[in-house]
């Protein structure tokens, strides 16, 4: 897009008086937006050109104010022209947690990111919107409009569609079940970076809302980039609710690992669903087929729970026959 190119480069030059800079690509996006590296006076900068017709930057303005204030690791908006839709951000490096994940890294990886989620679950939620029962449906429906229906050209029968109806309804209960907190909704590997102090440095929360406890730690540990061993996941989780139990984010009553992993696999599966459904959409709608690779992993997560949770046996038939057998 050369001409936001250009209006970028008037706003730095004219409204930030930026001279003798250079500016190169920092990162893609699965949205519209795009983020660039600019380098001035031999300082780091990260610009978030935005559109304001396909993206409202305000949410992230608000959000990163309340990260920031927790003591998180977020970019600081250091300027911002919200009507052009330019954001500058201080530069949190170029490392992502997944180049940087591997099994002599991984616990003090992840034992830094859980960290910071409790930090995260604890920050105030009055500004948030609720992650509420139309939009978990929505989401999912994302699974069967754009995987099952556009990418794979399947006409379900009405018991499949009744099988998908009862089993959208079992994950939404789930969600609203859970205690609420502060979500980030992306939090994985490539939204996550390594930095040599404040670890991690947390990208792509502009999304956040109010919702349930284990969305975040399900995306975090059940990551559609990277796969761990189920044992070393459970294990994670399971340390995770001891320290939100620790730290106030969860009471008492919710000291029960077999709760807390239901709602752990179950909220996992309307993530992936819905993840599963977003790959498929980018490709057909926006042109990047990229992710259609990261699908497969992505519903292995669900058919991996065919006995640990019988009521998504028949979804997990369902995926494991008709949806990755034509992928």
């Amino acid at each position: 897009m050369p001409e936001r190119l250009d209006a970028l480069k008037r706003w730095l030059e004219s409204e930030l008086e930026f001279r003798d800079y250079t500016i190169n690509p920092a990162s893609s996006d699965a949205s519209f937006r795009r983020y660039l590296r600019v380098v001035h006076n031999g300082e780091n900068f990260i610009v978030m050109d935005a559109p304001p017709a396909r993206e409202d930057s305000r949410p992230f303005v608000t959000v990163s104010r309340l990260l920031f204030d927790a003591g998180l690791n977020v970019p600081e908006v250091i300027d911002a022209d919200l009507s052009q839709g330019f954001l500058l951000l201080s530069d949190l490096g170029s490392e992502l947690y997944l180049d940087a994940l591997d099994d002599d890294s991984r616990e003090r990886l992840y034992a830094d990111a859980l960290a910071g989620l409790a930090v995260i679950q604890a920050c105030p939620t009055g500004e948030l919107p609720l992650y509420d029962r139309e939009l978990l449906s929505r989401e999912m429906e994302l699974f069967r409009e754009w995987l099952v229906g556009k990418h794979l050209g399947l006409s379900l029968t009405d018991a499949q569609n009744g099988m998908l109806d009862d089993a959208f309804a079992l994950l939404i209960d789930n969600a609203l079940a859970q205690p609420k907190v502060f979500v980030h909704r992306d939090y994985h590997s490539r939204n996550l970076m390594v930095t040599a102090s404040n670890n991690p440095g947390i990208l792509d929360f502009q999304d956040a809302m109010l919702g349930p406890v284990t969305y975040d730690l399900v995306s975090l540990l059940r990551d559609c980039y990277i796969k761990w061993p189920v044992e070393q996941v459970d294990d994670w989780a399971l340390g995770y609710q001891q320290l939100a139990l620790q730290s106030g984010i969860l009471r008492k009553e919710h000291d029960d690992p077999a709760l807390f992993l239901r709602w752990f696999d179950l909220m996992g599966a309307q993530r992936h669903l819905k993840a599963a459904g977003i790959f498929a959409r980018l490709n057909h709608r926006d042109g990047k087929p990229g992710y259609l690779a990261d699908i497969p992993r992505t519903l292995s997560y669900i058919t991996d729970l065919a006995e640990r949770q019988p009521e998504l046996a028949p979804l997990c038939v369902f995926i494991d026959k008709e949806v990755l057998g034509r992928l």
